[in-house]
């Protein structure tokens, strides 16, 4: 029997969600390791060795092979479990799915995760409000502008590309999860609450919640 894949993850970071629910759409078993972050887990050697950069969530293959980063992640998904698919047929459809995917883990995270927020704090003094406004400025910058794209597009359908999950839609949940946490306000953005809203309606996103993660409690 084939060992399973282990996801090292933190059930809250945003990038765990979307790999989670990627994982989940496509039907592929997994174990968890998860790391608290605030705590330090993922700065242990023993996850250093494994993933120098120290970052979640990370994919170890059967073969010891750890693949870091969650685009690779979600492109390695694809590749090696092509059903279903989350990337569409033709260049054109591809590219735009990766745009809009793109605007969530290029523009919004890397200014918004964990340890940029942290470094706010212990650097420049910054207060729990301070840092709420900074994570709500940098998701107003890219959901307007992405609110516009979905809205104004005959391509996007039921989800953003068509009428199934895409590597945008697992993209796009995962950070309106996390943006309840900073209480961003979602009435801007109608498209994106309707799509977010017909994700969560999937098993397959529900079980990637931080809530329904062994590291909840």
């Amino acid at each position: 029997m084939t060992a399973p894949l282990i996801l090292h993850n933190f059930f809250r970071s945003s990038t765990s969600i979307r790999v989670r629910a990627a994982l989940n759409l496509k039907g592929v078993a997994y174990e968890q390791r998860t790391y608290a972050l605030r705590r330090g887990d993922h700065r242990a050697p023993a996850y250093r060795a494994l993933n120098p950069q120290g970052l979640v969530p990370a994919l170890e293959l059967p073969d010891g092979t750890v693949i870091p980063q969650s685009p690779a992640i979600l492109e390695y998904l694809e590749e090696t479990h092509p059903e279903p698919p989350l990337l569409p047929r033709g260049a054109t459809a591809r590219a735009r799915v990766r745009a809009l995917a793109s605007a969530v883990a290029c523009d919004i995270h890397p200014v918004n995760n964990l340890r940029i927020l942290l470094y706010l704090e212990t650097r420049f003094g910054a207060d729990e409000a301070a840092v709420a406004e900074w994570f709500r400025h940098w998701v107003a910058e890219s959901f307007g502008p992405l609110e516009t794209m979905l809205a104004g597009s005959p391509d996007t359908g039921h989800f953003c590309h068509g009428d199934a999950p895409t590597l945008a839609d697992v993209c796009l949940f995962s950070q309106a999860v996390n943006n309840r946490r900073f209480a961003v306000d979602m009435e801007p953005y109608p498209t994106i609450r309707r799509i977010v809203d017909a994700c969560a309606a999937l098993p397959a996103f529900e079980r990637a919640l931080p809530e329904n993660q062994p590291d909840a409690a």
